[in-house]
């Protein structure tokens, strides 16, 4: 059975649907994504972009850095998607969905750069940088 999620912006501007298995369920805290999100760190997971779909609007989107588009509702500017040029994946905003609790969070990326003030104590494995950086990663 094909599984799929749905979800969309805080407006319902912006609807869309996920489909299959989603990979790396990660709590991002590197500073491009703490900023771009106006939070201390941002859930997401990954699917193919053909995976995803958007069934009701349109995103708005910028490069956030060189490589890197990042997309969001126009009206609301809940964010969305992150895609990083040469990868064959989509980042979704694990909170856009309408059912987050679906997708948790395998681990910590990033954890360099999280703030002091928001600790990371809840058991999850952490990496300093991402995944594939970090000496004796687990596979994709």
């Amino acid at each position: 059975m094909d599984a799929k999620r749905v979800g969309g912006c805080l407006c319902g501007a912006v609807r869309y649907e996920v489909r299959g298995e989603i990979t790396q369920e990660t709590l991002c805290h590197c500073t491009s994504c703490r900023r771009a999100n106006a939070a201390p760190v941002v859930a997401w997971f990954s699917v193919p972009p053909e995976a995803f779909r958007l069934t009701k609007g349109m995103l708005k989107s910028f490069s956030s850095s060189p490589g890197v588009v990042r997309s969001f509702c126009g009206e609301c500017g809940t964010p969305i998607t992150y895609q990083r040029d040469g990868l064959h994946e989509l980042d979704v905003t694990t909170c856009s969905l309408d059912d987050p609790e679906s997708a948790p969070p395998r681990d910590h990326t990033f954890v360099r750069s999280a703030l002091a003030w928001a600790p990371v104590e809840d058991g999850l494995p952490r990496y300093p940088a991402l995944r594939d950086e970090a000496e004796g990663s687990p596979p994709k």
